[in-house]
């Protein structure tokens, strides 16, 4: 049985042929995630919404050319952000992406940033409830800004990107899985967080319904061949099921995001984000953790100049893990907080001598940064770690040998590396393969 599985990212919208019997997934294609529409003010990033549906049925049609016989639509997505809906189901916004930041600047009226005060209008409970999730482009952050500034109509239907792409696709209600649901469900309840919404200012919504993983939404045709559309799960989620991750394991993400996270039983608050996992279960986790990101910062500045001078050092990455085979810091230290992430949000380069201040000693800096943050971020998610080893993911780990050395410094446990590349689409597939079996 062949399936087809979409993972509409943030960069690109990927999508793969789903092999249920081989466990393969065997062909790959993908578009580039639509531009930000263009001259909105500093700060804000929205994308129109029927280019990604457009780029999205492109990417399908082309793996259905090979697959003609596939049975699935399966879909991970982008988590945060958020899109309007009117009673009739028609878009009343721009998708406004997780990447957008408004609501870092002023409330109206005040000095105070809109973000911080919202989090004042919410109890402790009312937060840890929501998973302490609320970052600038969280769903709940940007449907506030909209309240606030008066650009919220009543009784609106608010959705993700990927609800709506495939309500889109299938003429089917939108839907949301709870994966999705990031900062707006109860986890105590499993139901939308209302008297926090409420809290908020923006309780006169009108909320989806919920769907698992495993009941079909409608169905696609293609040249009168129907397929049955799922619900989008959480990108995070569907990466972590690719690797098998297990509530025993430690999983330390090291890619362009970062991430540690641990499966639990129950709903465990601890001093980190907690998510929605499967069959009842939770996901602990502290997202935003520097990484290839901030990496990429600091190799655009060592070829700032090259690249002036017309000249293109296409190894400049090799030539990176050759100089950090030596594996020495001298003395340097560099936090890679260059963006708003789990460990700050202003980064460092200190310690500079004459001596230190090189490509290698830069980046096995930046690599001690980075284990010292795994290792600090996995300790939020627990003072007495349960796990027995670490499942260590992501292309960074593969690429540096010093990084890798530099976990295994660190934590205790035992290290299984996972080199799949597609993780994201092999966590789809293995989702098909529970559900249909």
């Amino acid at each position: 049985m062949q399936c087809i599985g979409i993972d509409i990212g943030s960069s690109s919208i990927k999508g793969g042929i789903l092999n249920l019997e081989t466990g393969l997934v065997e062909h790959i294609e993908k578009n580039p995630f639509p531009p930000p529409v263009a001259a909105l003010p500093a700060g804000f990033h929205e994308v129109d919404p029927q280019a990604v549906v457009q780029s999205t049925l492109d990417v399908i049609e082309r793996l259905l050319h090979l697959a003609p016989n596939a049975a699935q639509l399966r879909f991970s997505s982008q988590m945060g952000g958020i899109l309007l809906l009117n009673s009739q189901q028609k878009t009343a916004s721009n998708y406004l992406s997780w990447r957008d930041q408004r609501s870092l600047l002023p409330a109206p009226g005040g000095s105070t940033p809109l973000l911080e005060q919202l989090r004042q209008q919410w109890t402790d409970q009312h937060f840890t409830e929501l998973g302490k999730e609320l970052k600038p482009g969280s769903a709940t952050t940007l449907l506030y800004w909209l309240a606030q500034h008066k650009q919220l109509p009543r009784h609106i239907i608010p959705v993700t990107i990927g609800d709506y792409v495939i309500a889109q696709i299938c003429s089917a209600p939108p839907r949301m899985h709870r994966s999705h649901g990031i900062g707006m469900v109860n986890l105590t309840t499993g139901d939308w967080h209302h008297a926090a919404f409420d809290a908020a200012g923006i309780g006169e919504l009108h909320w989806p319904e919920f769907a698992s993983e495993s009941e079909p939404l409608g169905q696609f045709t293609h040249h009168g061949h129907k397929l049955d559309c799922f619900a989008a799960i959480g990108d995070q989620q569907a990466a972590l099921l690719g690797i098998d991750l297990t509530s025993e394991e430690l999983s330390i993400n090291c890619s362009t995001g970062s991430q540690v996270s641990q499966i639990t039983h129950s709903f465990q608050p601890g001093n980190c984000q907690t998510r929605c996992w499967f069959n009842g279960q939770f996901l602990n986790t502290v997202t935003h953790i520097p990484a290839g990101r901030s990496l990429t910062v600091l190799e655009a500045l060592l070829t700032e100049l090259p690249r002036a001078a017309g000249i293109n050092i296409a190894n400049s990455w090799q030539l990176i893990t050759e100089a950090t085979a030596i594996d020495a810091t001298n003395g340097l230290s560099c936090d890679l907080s260059f963006f708003a992430s789990a460990m700050g949000d202003r980064g460092r380069i200190e310690n500079i001598t004459t001596e230190n201040l090189t490509v290698g000693s830069l980046f096995c800096a930046a690599f001690d940064f980075m284990a010292d943050s795994y290792l600090e971020c996995s300790r939020r998610l627990s003072s007495s770690p349960s796990w027995k080893q670490l499942a260590v993911s992501g292309g960074l780990v593969q690429a540096f040998p010093a990084l890798r050395r530099r976990l295994t410094e660190r934590f205790s446990w035992p290290m299984r590396e996972v080199a799949e590349q597609e993780e994201t689409l092999t966590g789809l597939l293995k989702l098909a393969q529970k559900t249909t079996s």
